[in-house]
């Protein structure tokens, strides 16, 4: 059929890579969605509409399990039940709720407490929509609930239980990387090799894009519709984390959703902190936890972890590399 409308060879040759190239790229599909509170993108190519089309229900609805599992907001929720009832007694939860709980401890010890999901103790007294916040009294008091080291974890009966009354926990800053890798992890179980998934800042691509890399852009922290920087990207994650994603300003202070464990107020060391790596659930934990301990220590620990580099940018809007970045060589992710 290709060569009905081609007079010569060369033609033929061209015609047929451009038909080609075109039933190719018709082979893509994408699905926009709102979850978990962000915008959700879901982009696959697989040369099989039906396949299409489920992979991006099954990541879809892994990523509404996670929500379901994992929300403050959502009152039947297994973390809800968590912050209502385990300073009562252990509570027992799906293994993929406990194992991210886990997942979570590791990366508070790792980052030495810069990750710490008990912020909630006091990041629950503050109403962003509402534009609403704890008096300074009030987050002295609450903040003496910020321990990772008060959760006892039972691996056999995957329990969670708070040692001491007033703790709460939030999923915030790792769920939503999770979510994405659960996502691709439905995809991959299906043959899908180039997709790319996305929850507000935390984005995973798969494969690349029919021999041209995936282009994945940071926002500029102070301008949100413009791009900063674009990376060549390829089987890789990354995760933004900045003061611009959540926030009200009062009086000319900003009053932004990530909290220095430390002080139980906004961390702000930089305005935003981008961690490329292998998977979206650590680059997820890493980035906030970056963006609390700022440019100096945040440097040392990603250039302290194999398959990990970051971008930092500070209050004057200058970039600062990850020594793997500095060097020319963006490979987090890909077996480096």
């Amino acid at each position: 059929m290709l060569t009905v409308a081609c007079r010569f060879l060369n033609t033929v040759i061209l015609a047929g890579s451009l038909c080609l190239a075109e039933l190719a790229w018709s082979a893509w599909q994408t699905e926009d969605a709102i979850l978990m509170g962000t915008s959700i993108r879901i982009e696959v190519w697989h040369h099989d509409a039906g396949i299409r089309q489920q992979g991006i229900a099954r990541a879809l609805e892994a990523m509404e399990k996670v929500n379901h599992q994992m929300s403050p907001y959502v009152q039947d929720s297994q973390l809800s039940k968590i912050n209502r009832l385990a300073h009562e007694r252990p509570v027992a939860v799906d293994h993929d709720l406990f194992s991210l709980i886990q997942k979570s401890i590791e990366v508070s010890r790792l980052t030495r407490g810069a990750f710490d999901i008990t912020y909630a103790s006091v990041g629950h007294l503050f109403n962003y929509h509402k534009q609403t916040r704890p008096n300074d009294e009030t987050i002295e008091r609450a903040k003496n609930f910020i321990d990772y080291r008060y959760l006892v974890l039972d691996e056999e009966r995957n329990t969670v239980f708070f040692a001491k009354q007033g703790v709460k926990i939030d999923l915030g800053g790792i769920a939503k990387g999770h979510a994405v890798d659960q996502a691709t992890r439905h995809l991959h179980g299906l043959g899908i090799k180039h997709a790319l998934v996305s929850a507000g800042g935390d984005t995973r691509v798969s494969g690349d894009r029919l021999g041209r890399p995936w282009q994945i852009g940071i926002r500029d922290p102070r301008k949100t519709e413009e791009i900063i920087i674009t990376l060549p990207s390829q089987d890789t994650a990354l995760s933004t984390s900045g003061d611009y994603e959540k926030y009200f300003v009062e009086e000319g202070i900003t009053y932004h959703h990530i909290l220095h464990p430390e002080t139980g107020k906004s961390a702000r060391e930089i305005r935003s902190a981008s961690v490329l790596g292998k998977d979206a659930t650590t680059t997820d934990a890493l980035s906030t936890s970056v963006f609390v301990l700022g440019i100096g220590e945040g440097l040392q620990l990603l250039n302290s972890l194999a398959g990990f580099e970051g971008i930092l940018i500070d209050h004057d809007g200058n970039l600062h590399y990850s020594e793997g970045l500095k060097q020319g060589n963006p490979g987090a992710g890909q077996g480096r």
